[in-house]
């Protein structure tokens, strides 16, 4: 099934700027507010806060700063009653194909971090630094719990998609020059989304810019919806986090 037909709203490009940068400093005041309480502990005590009150924080800053970059989403589209047809969310009409889709993009998100794995390693590139997340999500099994929730599942599965693959897609289609091109749109939200994995490094830009690229296409594949990607997303944190995690324990691995 190919994407639904789109209607034509064409932007401009300081609305488009203004529509893109107003929802990304919504997410990271957000961020910044969530985090806020343990900068004014360290401030305070001149100490760093408890390992647990960090994780806890983090976590809950994900799903958080979704929600308040989406709610300035909503303010943008409300009047034109498109919300929910930009972001996708459409309702499933093929429980099949989305969960045929699902599976086909969760595995090629994995291979493209194996392969793009191997691919930075040969080509001499520091992979990217996990360790601090690591020590965030091992404090405890609750917290790990959090962190697939709060992390995988609201933040980066829901969140990321209805920001990337929603909202900034919907707008690129509305762009001139860019309006009707959809490989133009596609590569370009890819892009934007790898380079906002600017602190996992070169390696992270450029993995996570060819995962964007792979859920762009899966929600073209599903007719403009979005849930596809939103599951493969999640899926593929989930998995990611809890074999990193097992194997900080001890579980597998050396």
């Amino acid at each position: 099934m190919t994407a639904a037909p789109i209607q034509r709203e064409r932007l401009t490009y300081w609305r488009f700027a203004l529509q893109v940068l107003s929802v990304g400093l919504a997410y990271y005041t957000m961020q910044m507010l969530v985090i806020f309480p343990a900068i004014i502990s360290q401030a305070i005590t001149g100490e760093q806060p408890p390992r647990e009150l960090i994780s806890v924080l983090a976590a809950l800053a994900s799903p958080l700063s979704a929600l308040a970059a989406v709610g300035v989403a909503w303010l943008w589209l409300r009047r034109s009653g498109r919300f929910r047809q930009a972001l996708g969310l459409l309702p499933l009409t093929n429980w099949l194909q989305t969960l045929g889709l699902t599976l086909l993009a969760t595995g090629g998100v994995i291979a493209i971090f194996s392969i793009g794995g191997i691919a930075i390693e040969a080509a001499g590139l520091a992979s990217p630094d996990i360790q601090q997340v690591l020590d965030l999500i091992t404090a405890s099994p609750a917290l790990f719990t959090l962190w697939i929730v709060a992390v995988a599942w609201l933040g980066a599965g829901l969140g990321e998609e209805l920001l990337f693959r929603g909202f900034l897609f919907d707008r690129l289609l509305r762009l001139p020059g860019v309006a009707g091109t959809m490989p133009a749109a596609l590569i370009v939200q890819a892009a934007v989304f790898g380079l906002a994995h600017f602190y996992q490094g070169i390696a992270g830009v450029l993995m996570t810019g060819a995962v964007g690229l792979l859920l762009g296409w899966v929600r073209l594949r599903a007719g403009g919806a979005i849930w596809a990607a939103v599951l493969a997303h999640a899926a593929v944190d989930t998995i990611m986090l809890s074999l990193a995690y097992a194997g900080e324990l001890g579980a597998i691995g050396g």
